[in-house]
């Protein structure tokens, strides 16, 4: 009898516990090497500054990046739902595609792979924010515009909010770029935090 109330117990303490945990108000940061700090210290990383932004603003969000250099939409879709199981954010910000375009993989199979991970993400309660890719000129100029095309696409379809490329001010200023002319440097940390920030914010709810 004493062990049949110790179980029953214990049952109603995890399902608090995961009740809990679902409406924690984590952010998750789902990107590539821009989002993971490609050549930063990681207190150097944008998403560090966003967080002291929310803390500043009283927005009562932990960001959460899970971030990987080199990593193309279909590795993300490998592990995004281990990641949202374990960490149960309620929003998301998706940014991922670079790498794919690096490779010339079909701008098809990556709006598959970015529409699968928004319909995961989306049947756990989490909103999904899209992040706009722009890629060089130098990939193709048809390749440029069928591929960065997909995100309006892809945002309309899957009914997510669209953010802007968040390199946008950053991206052709020399002194903020790394030598490679692809991956921003610690100078551009905050002016990038405080881009996504101001296209972020309004949209939360």
């Amino acid at each position: 009898m004493a062990l049949k109330i110790f179980y029953i117990f214990l049952s109603l303490m995890l399902s608090n516990i995961v009740f809990a945990d679902k409406n924690h108000p984590n952010l998750l940061i789902y990107g590539d090497s821009i989002s993971a700090g490609y050549g930063m210290k990681p207190e150097q990383q944008w998403s560090i500054d966003l967080q002291e932004i929310f803390n500043q603003n009283n927005i009562g969000l932990k960001i959460i990046n899970k971030s990987l250099s080199g990593e193309t939409t279909g590795g993300g879709l490998s592990r995004l739902e281990r990641l949202l199981d374990e960490f149960r954010p309620i929003y998301m910000v998706l940014e991922l595609g670079g790498n794919d375009a690096l490779r010339g993989y079909p701008p098809s199979k990556v709006k598959q792979n970015l529409t699968e991970m928004i319909s995961i993400a989306k049947a756990k309660d989490v909103k999904v924010f899209l992040m706009q890719i722009k890629i060089p000129p130098n990939y193709g100029k048809r390749y440029q515009k069928l591929f960065e095309s997909i995100y309006d696409d892809i945002s309309k379809d899957s009914k997510v909010e669209l953010l802007p490329f968040m390199l946008e001010e950053v991206a052709l200023k020399s002194e903020l770029m790394m030598r490679d002319g692809i991956h921003p440097n610690e100078n551009a940390q905050p002016l990038i935090a405080e881009y996504v920030y101001k296209s972020l914010v309004p949209l939360l709810n």
